[in-house]
């Protein structure tokens, strides 16, 4: 059975901001989403402005299965093409991918490109929407060229299974609960620039949130050094402060500037060391938790204002021994 309409329209979704990107999740998982999901699930009498615009009644009532979508990094670059799997769905899984709340969702049947595509202009708009039903003549063009090019085979591939919704925390560590709580307060305030102005810089993130975190967690001042070789903040598990005693060190963003894209700057300072680190990178309420010894890939995770169950093992790890 076809799964292109036979006329299909063709739609642009945004792979998120080059500091803060989420290609991997749609492709992992089959899925196109869009934020903000934390108003709830989309519905015809809601009104737009719940959903700061149209992107979300567009995304949810007007793209229908068989619609070709493009996975859109930047202003004129694709990653992927899809075919549109599913009627709208609205997923809590998704509550939190890199920050963002992008919880209204499609199953998406994704082909990856061997590389990115770049078209000759800003086909898509010199400030692309999230999610936006393309009407250029030279995209619409390519993306009905290349769903009828083999191979076609992924066009009706299975679509891989969702994550499990993951419980909310249900006890906050004592010890780490005042931080929490202070997280909770500020970050909605951080983000009414009507009431409080300029986001907080790096510097006031460390003070307001990273050290506090890392004291509750049993480290004395002495082993906590900032601005320490260029390091935001290095972590010693006994003095003298030399590399060989650095635990792990914190590489430090601004608060939605993306704390993924952190890891590559972390490393370039730990070449000096010898001996690589385990890197911890944070906007002061998000944190990941890479592993040296294991390529540096990602193993624990906590956002302060969303805190999952598994949030556990990031605490664990930075808890003082």
């Amino acid at each position: 059975m076809a799964v292109v309409k036979p006329i299909p329209s063709v739609w642009q979704i945004a792979a998120g901001p080059a500091t803060r990107p989420y290609a991997d999740i749609f492709l992992r998982y089959g899925v196109g989403l869009i934020g903000p999901g934390d108003a709830g699930p989309w519905k015809p009498e809601r009104d737009d402005i719940e959903f700061e615009g149209g992107f979300v009644r567009r995304f949810a009532s007007e793209m229908e299965i068989g619609d070709v979508v493009l996975l859109r990094t930047g202003i004129a670059t694709i990653t992927a093409v899809g075919i549109v799997a599913s009627e709208y769905l609205y997923l809590e899984q998704f509550d939190d991918v890199n920050g963002w709340d992008l919880q209204h969702a499609r199953r998406i049947r994704w082909c990856a490109l061997p590389q990115p595509y770049t078209f000759d202009s800003q086909v898509f708009g010199a400030n692309p929407a999230r999610c936006s039903r393309v009407r250029s003549e030279e995209v619409v063009e390519y993306a009905l060229r290349f769903i009828n090019s083999p191979p076609t085979q992924w066009q009706t591939a299975p679509l891989p299974d969702l994550p499990q919704e993951e419980p909310p925390l249900s006890d906050v560590p004592t010890v780490i609960s005042e931080v929490v709580a202070q997280a909770q307060d500020l970050v909605p305030l951080y983000w009414d620039s009507g009431r409080f102005g300029d986001l907080p810089t790096e510097d006031e993130l460390v003070g307001h949130f990273v050290l506090p975190l890392l004291r509750s967690l049993g480290w004395p001042p002495e082993c906590i050094a900032v601005k320490w070789r260029y390091i935001d903040v290095a972590v010693f598990s006994a003095l003298p402060r030399i590399a060989k005693n650095c635990q792990f060190v914190v590489e430090v963003k601004r608060l939605g500037a993306g704390v993924e894209g952190a890891l590559k700057q972390a490393k370039g300072y730990l070449e000096s060391f010898g001996t690589p680190r385990d890197v911890v990178v944070t906007d002061g309420i998000r944190y990941r938790l890479y592993s040296s010894q294991d390529s540096f890939a990602p193993v624990a995770y906590a956002n302060l204002v969303r805190l999952k169950a598994s949030a556990v093992r990031l605490f664990d790890y930075l808890k003082r021994r």
